[in-house]
């Protein structure tokens, strides 16, 4: 369930991190962290709050999850065709605390239904805490991966990676409204 819930993490991390000029061990360890206090931040908050969440979380997780993602995704996709086209441009990657939080948030809605769904099923704090650390371990070291392989395929393949990722990113929004 944890490698199910933190495959938005990676595929975020990996397409934004396509333009970084460098990739600072603390930017790395920080980013990651978030990431994964989001993810099981928001896995504690849908379990603690289950039932008092589980018609909310679920009438309005596709819009926020598809809103945020549409934003960090179109963003990357402009800024890449602006690149291809020679034009200086911003890069989109998670250098912000901003960015980060909503991207973070944009990926972890799943994390608070999967709460809300252990919680209305009964599991107690007991057999709730192997898949709260289980979620925050795999979701820092998706993102550890992803950003490094981003990185990689940025230097590899420039604003391409970019385009690229900007359209996975539009992909994973639509996608979510589907869910």
């Amino acid at each position: 369930m944890a490698l199910g819930l933190c495959a938005d993490c990676f595929a975020v991390s990996l397409c934004s991190s396509v333009k970084l000029k460098e990739l600072k061990v603390s930017t790395l360890l920080s980013t990651a962290l978030a990431f994964a206090i989001i993810q099981a931040g928001l896995l504690f908050i849908g379990w603690v709050f289950g039932e008092l969440l589980a018609g909310v979380v679920h009438t309005i997780s596709h819009i926020i999850a598809f809103a945020l993602l549409a934003y960090v995704g179109g963003s990357m996709l402009i800024d890449g065709i602006k690149a291809y086209k020679g034009h200086d441009t911003h890069a989109q990657d998670l250098g912000s605390l901003k960015k980060i939080i909503i991207a973070g948030i944009a990926t972890s809605i799943d994390a608070a239904a999967v709460g809300i769904s252990q919680s209305v099923i009964g599991v107690d704090f007991k057999g709730f805490t192997p898949l709260f650390i289980a979620v925050f371990v795999i979701t820092f070291i998706s993102v550890v991966l992803g950003m490094t392989g981003g990185k990689k395929l940025g230097e590899n393949f420039g604003h391409w990676a970019e385009i690229g990722g900007g359209l996975i990113l539009l992909f994973l929004a639509v996608r979510s409204l589907f869910l």
